[in-house]
């Protein structure tokens, strides 16, 4: 049932660090656009062994919860079902919580990255690189399972993260190709390059950015932009950041927690900007 503007329910975002998320500054700024007066959403610190006392205490006016790092995973067996999205990469980022107690996990990162992808014109690649292979690099290639119609290069350091994506390759039904990262700067020159990998470490390969390149994936948000996201940019190629990103995953969050749509993507998307250049 959509939500009532008189309605007090509660949302948060859970993880461990927590300090750092944007997730608030986005919802909060989505109840404003949409007069939810009544609605609160925060953000709470919780490791694995906490997230099981956390949750049996949530009371009827939850509606729901955003999880990042390192809950994901771990919050799936407390959970009375998972999506198909949130099923293929084993991993949650959203918990919809229904008044009679019924706990649904969903992940609107990799519906998310597609429709970050399509604002900017990218529908669909017939080839396509990832540089790294955490759990973003498994929700990149889940995104690409859908857009991509030909192989993914995944560029790794190690022979055990290259076996991990050629198996979720298997799983999602993707032709994947493991390289290692030593040649990572061959990436650059794919129609799609989805950089995964923590702050700094692409760094090295902006001096390698072709004179044409195409579209960039950095899923970083700060510090923004990235050395490679300047230097794609600078290049004329275009540029998707961790912010767009975090902005759509967060539009389908609110639409499921309150039933309302859309959600103010253009509010919620400023509220971000201002709140990183307020940092």
């Amino acid at each position: 049932m959509p939500a009532r503007a008189t309605d007090a329910r509660r949302a948060a975002v859970l993880g461990s660090p927590i300090a750092h998320s944007l997730s608030p500054v986005l919802h909060r700024a989505a109840y404003r656009e949409l007069g939810l007066a009544g609605w609160s959403y925060d953000r709470f610190d919780v490791d694995e062994a906490a997230l099981p006392g956390f949750l049996e205490a949530l009371g009827p006016e939850w509606a729901g919860l955003s999880l990042t790092m390192p809950l994901k995973r771990a919050v799936i067996p407390l959970l009375d079902g998972i999506s198909e999205t949130a099923a293929a990469v084993e991993a949650v980022n959203t918990v919809v919580l229904a008044e009679d107690g019924r706990r649904t996990g969903d992940n609107t990162d990799i519906p998310g990255m597609i429709a970050a992808l399509r604002e900017h014109g990218i529908e669909q690649v017939d080839s396509a690189a990832i540089l790294g292979a955490g759990a973003t690099a498994s929700s990149a290639l889940a995104a690409l399972a859908r857009i991509c119609t030909g192989e993914v290069t995944v560029y790794v350091r190690s022979e055990a993260r290259a076996a991990e994506m050629r198996e979720w390759g298997e799983r999602l039904d993707v032709a994947v190709r493991t390289a290692d990262w030593a040649d990572a700067e061959r990436a650059l020159r794919a129609p799609l390059v989805f950089a995964t990998t923590p702050a700094g470490t692409a760094d090295a390969l902006a001096a390698a950015v072709p004179e044409r390149p195409a579209t960039l994936f950095d899923v970083l948000y700060e510090p923004w932009p990235t050395e490679l996201a300047a230097r794609w940019s600078m290049s004329g190629g275009a540029v998707v950041g961790g912010l767009d990103l975090l902005v759509h995953q967060a539009v389908l969050q609110v639409e499921q927690m309150t039933g309302l749509t859309p959600a103010p993507l253009h509010a919620m998307r400023h509220a971000g900007e201002k709140a990183l250049a307020d940092r």
